[in-house]
């Protein structure tokens, strides 16, 4: 029987792709990016899309960094 799923997991896996699709065009309409084409991305694989997105598009890493760097230069002149 090769090929065959079961139906609970074909419910899960199609409810993990809706969220992040939904997730991913909430977020980037919000942050003024292409929303429809991270939905649709979204729609594809997982978890890849939201990697991307956050890591590329958003740039979660480096805004951290930027504010540590300004915090430590605030730091040096009190």
């Amino acid at each position: 029987m090769k090929g065959e799923y079961s139906l609970t997991v074909i419910i899960i896996v199609s409810a993990i792709l809706l969220v992040q699709s939904i997730y991913l065009f909430l977020d980037a309409r919000k942050h003024n990016h292409n929303y429809w084409l991270w939905g649709i991305v979204g729609l594809i694989q997982a978890p890849m899309p939201t990697l991307f997105y956050l890591i590329f598009v958003r740039k979660i890493f480096r805004k951290k960094r930027r504010s540590e760097a300004n915090s430590n230069y605030d730091d040096c002149y009190d």
